[in-house]
């Protein structure tokens, strides 16, 4: 059974090793694939947003973070960024993170989430975000140059959190 806790400090080496190979094989994020230790976890763990952790059986397997996605005017509107560890994947703990994500997001007050650049061709989050109801609001052709299938698209998508528009 996963469960899911803030992320610590002491985290940091368990993060890291999720992290890792995300960012070097620079197929679903736009963060520099030469990335080192200590600014993937600055930008992973900044003040400006929540970090949390995914357990299975108290072992780490998988993190996510959630922040405003702009400021001022903006803020209402959540952001999330998920990564799972390469040997949990497709057992569930990036819906477990996302499901988890939305209820922090609607106790913290924000009215909406939008994913500002998923990568097209990452179908399985593609997919499993439209399953938990996000929609695809937007297109940016050719926007990620990925290493091994070139130009891809990417997506904005963007669901509410009011219940009523659930």
């Amino acid at each position: 059974m996963l469960s899911i806790r803030p992320a610590q400090p002491s985290d940091k080496d368990t993060l890291w090793r999720i992290l890792e190979p995300v960012i070097r094989a620079g197929e679903t994020y736009t963060l520099p694939r030469d990335m080192d230790r200590e600014e993937a976890l600055s930008y992973w763990m900044a003040p400006d947003r929540l970090c949390f952790v995914a357990e299975d059986q108290e072992r780490v397997v998988g993190t996510y973070v959630l922040r405003a996605n702009q400021t001022g005017g903006g803020a209402h509107v959540a952001n999330c960024g998920y990564m799972t560890a390469s040997d949990a994947t497709g057992r569930g703990v990036a819906r477990t993170m996302c499901e988890h994500s939305l209820e922090i997001a609607r106790q913290a007050g924000f009215l909406a989430m939008q994913f500002n650049f998923v990568i097209s061709s990452n179908d399985r989050a593609v997919r499993l975000w439209r399953h938990l109801g996000f929609e695809i609001v937007g297109r940016l052709p050719n926007a990620f140059q990925h290493p091994k299938q070139g130009y891809v698209d990417a997506f904005v998508m963007f669901r509410s959190l009011q219940a009523d528009e659930g």
